[in-house]
């Protein structure tokens, strides 16, 4: 089961350089969540080729309930 869903997606060859930086620092940066799933896509035309990543996730530990 999942909480959340983040997206990624880069079309121009620099953004698709990027991309595994950009999830990796994403993912540092919500170390309080648990990926539980995910999933790539590459699409392409005459012109550009697109990847995306879907991250689905959830909150590692649950809050605390109230005092």
């Amino acid at each position: 089961m999942f909480t959340g869903v983040k997206v990624f997606s880069a079309t121009k060859a620099k953004e698709r350089e990027e991309l595994g930086e950009n999830v990796t620092r994403w993912i540092k940066s919500n170390a309080d969540l648990e990926i539980v799933d995910r999933v790539v896509c590459q699409s392409s035309d005459n012109e550009f080729h697109c990847y995306t990543l879907v991250l689905f996730y959830k909150h590692a530990k649950p809050p605390a309930p109230p005092a």
